[in-house]
């Protein structure tokens, strides 16, 4: 039996959590991403927030990083002003995936970022984000969903070639591009939905849209085999 490739996914730090009896804090991840990587064929590793400078040894154990979704970024790490629409900060989770991204592209160790964690991947390569966009989130706690449409010739299109509906729930988006990214995939509003490195840089794509939602495993079975 050929071995499953270990597949480290990034998680939530909750100042409060309940289950049972308890109320406490809590590392924790919604269930779509491990199973997502499960049915794609890969074996899910939970990374919690820990000291950056330990990244690049949690990163030289698996065979590919997700940066999950999540809070949105602190406009500082991109030296911009905070709006009044953008969420609070997670400080210790933002230096913690940035590590992680900056470990893997290092150690060119597939990546793929999703919503939060393809913006994360823009923000690491010098790009910023537009911090609020209407449209995309249309109630809050629900995800709704809308096409996307492939730029041909990329990595993404040759993973789903097809214009797709996507499971999606994001208020922010990508602005000006990261050194060396390339969008790969757009809204019918022209919004970038995902954006990927050349092949010569390894294998690093982001998406904006949630495939832990939907029933379509291409996006995570590319990775996992990347991965493996």
């Amino acid at each position: 039996m050929t071995e499953r490739p270990l597949i480290g996914v990034s998680t939530y730090l909750e100042s409060s959590a309940r289950w049972g009896v308890w109320d406490l804090e809590a590392v924790l991840l919604p269930a779509g991403y491990p199973r997502l990587v499960q049915r794609a064929g890969g074996l899910a590793s939970l990374l919690p927030p820990d000291a950056p400078e330990r990244a690049a040894a949690a990163v030289a154990r698996l065979d590919g990083l997700v940066i999950a979704g999540g809070p949105d970024v602190d406009p500082a790490r991109y030296d911009a002003e905070r709006s009044p629409r953008t969420g609070p900060p997670a400080p210790e989770r933002d230096a913690w995936e940035l590590a992680l991204i900056d470990a893997a592209l290092a150690a060119d160790v597939p990546l793929l970022g999703i919503c939060r964690g393809m913006q994360l991947l823009n923000v690491a390569l010098g790009g910023t984000l537009l911090q609020h966009l209407d449209g995309h989130r249309e109630v809050v706690g629900a995800f709704g969903g809308h096409p996307v449409k492939p730029v041909p010739g990329t990595l993404y299109a040759g993973i789903v070639p097809e214009e797709l509906t996507v499971p999606t729930y994001h208020h922010q988006a990508v602005d000006r591009l990261g050194e060396g990214l390339v969008p790969s995939a757009h809204a019918e509003d022209g919004t970038v939905e995902a954006v990927e490195l050349p092949a010569d840089r390894g294998w690093a794509l982001g998406v904006q849209w949630h495939p832990e939602m939907g029933e379509d495993q291409r996006v995570m079975r590319a990775l996992v085999t990347a991965a493996s």
